[in-house]
């Protein structure tokens, strides 16, 4: 997670409505930001928590949170749709559930959408005209095989360079296949530059022209979701589908910004931990940070 100078930090504060005016502090001083996602006992998503709710743990070390802000943020997210072979049969399926997730979006949030199989496409440009964008979803091809991880890469490149909460929405049903890079290249990259990856998986069953092949989503999905503080979600049935991608335009609208001015920048990976006061609660976060004002000199 990148380390932020703590004055643009500030201004999220300052400018958010009603948001009480918090105490001045050197224009040196720098800050880590932690998105969190708060969820009870059901697994239902919690609203209207207090800064007092939550703890952070830099590398086992309870922090003082100096940035805290409960407002719906905008995000530019990435839509990257398995193309493949193995997806002949849901296809239409996929794009109507792909479609509850761009209707669910605001007007301040950007998208593109994108596909993969053997080739990788993107609709082009970040847009918050979500008609263009479930449009833009009839223009991804069909193909054969499955470069998962070549596709969420190039969704963060397409992302580098955007300002606020980036995110790829990637959905598979099988295994990569074709890929020139893997889940360690991905997970470092998104690491290194703050995109958090949501993950829909799903078993599905097709014809390969000899046999019934039954299929398992990448298993390193769930590591990429897990460390950068996105979901992941793995489906058996395809009536599953629509409202698992309308749950994650619900959690990217229902997400706390938290921060903390780190104890030092001595450039290594700091283990962040997030925890809740309150029984029965739990909160999902990216899982690390690199202490280094070097590696994210402009916020």
């Amino acid at each position: 997670m990148r380390v932020l100078p703590f004055a643009a930090a500030a201004i999220l504060i300052l400018g958010a409505p009603g948001a009480a005016q918090e105490p001045i502090f050197k224009s040196s001083a720098r800050i880590v930001p932690v998105i969190a996602t708060v969820f009870d006992s059901q697994g239902r998503l919690v609203p209207n928590l207090e800064r007092d709710d939550f703890t952070i743990l830099d590398n086992g070390k309870p922090q003082t949170i100096t940035l805290f802000n409960s407002d719906v943020q905008p995000f530019t997210v990435v839509v990257m749709l398995d193309q493949s072979a193995s997806m002949t049969a849901n296809l239409d399926l996929l794009k109507a559930a792909a479609e509850q997730f761009l209707m669910r979006m605001l007007p301040a949030d950007r998208g593109q959408v994108g596909g993969f199989s053997d080739k990788i496409q993107l609709s082009g440009t970040f847009t918050s005209d979500r008609d263009d964008l479930i449009a833009a979803l009839d223009d991804l091809q069909f193909g054969n095989p499955t470069r998962l991880y070549d596709a969420i890469n190039e969704s963060m490149a397409a992302l580098r360079g955007v300002e606020g909460r980036r995110v790829v929405l990637v959905f598979t049903d099988g295994d990569d296949t074709a890929s020139r890079l893997d889940l360690g290249d991905v997970l470092e990259r998104a690491r290194s530059e703050e995109v958090m990856v949501y993950a829909i998986g799903m078993e599905s069953e097709y014809f390969d022209g000899v046999r019934r092949v039954r299929t398992r989503p990448d298993r390193g999905l769930k590591r990429l979701a897990d460390e950068t503080g996105g979901g992941y979600f793995e489906l058996k049935k395809t009536d599953e589908l629509a409202p698992t991608f309308t749950r994650v335009a619900q959690e990217l609208h229902s997400q706390y910004t938290l921060g903390f001015t780190p104890g030092s920048l001595d450039g290594k990976e700091h283990k962040l931990v997030v925890r809740m006061r309150q029984p029965g609660m739990t909160a999902r976060a990216r899982k690390s940070y690199i202490a280094s004002p070097e590696a994210t000199s402009a916020p």
